[in-house]
């Protein structure tokens, strides 16, 4: 169970969309300014512009199930379109729906997992709570 402490009833409430935003755009959910991440998808230890702590999420199996449950939604009504519209050859099918796949999974797990680690933050969830060392936006 967890204990809700005075510190976080009298923690100012931060816009959830606004951070969601802010990590899916690659920034500091916090102050929209520094780089969330070092590399691909390594989130830095702390917020190179206002030194908000970011070491404290847990971002770990989330982004790649929900990025595999959008592009596959995505691409089953599209392949049985393309089907039904221009009958292409098994082999055309296979390659061009994996490289879009592949393609648009990779494009798509930086942003979820910015905005996911965004929604922590702004829901002071995973230590992100308690005092706060950065801008409360």
């Amino acid at each position: 169970m967890t204990q809700i402490t005075p510190q976080d009833v009298d923690a100012p409430e931060r816009p959830t969309g606004q951070a969601m935003l802010r990590g899916a755009r690659g920034r500091c959910p916090a102050c929209g300014e520094g780089k969330l991440f070092l590399s691909y998808l390594k989130v830095a230890d702390h917020c190179p512009s206002c030194q908000e702590e970011l070491h404290h999420q847990r971002a770990d199996d989330g982004p790649a199930y929900l990025t595999i449950l959008i592009v596959s939604h995505l691409g089953a009504p599209l392949l049985l379109a393309s089907f039904i519209a221009w009958r292409p050859s098994a082999m055309t099918m296979l390659l061009s729906f994996s490289i879009g796949a592949i393609v648009l999974s990779l494009a798509m797990l930086p942003l979820i997992k910015g905005a996911m680690v965004g929604l922590q933050w702004a829901r002071r969830m995973h230590g992100f709570g308690g005092r706060s060392s950065g801008v409360a936006a």
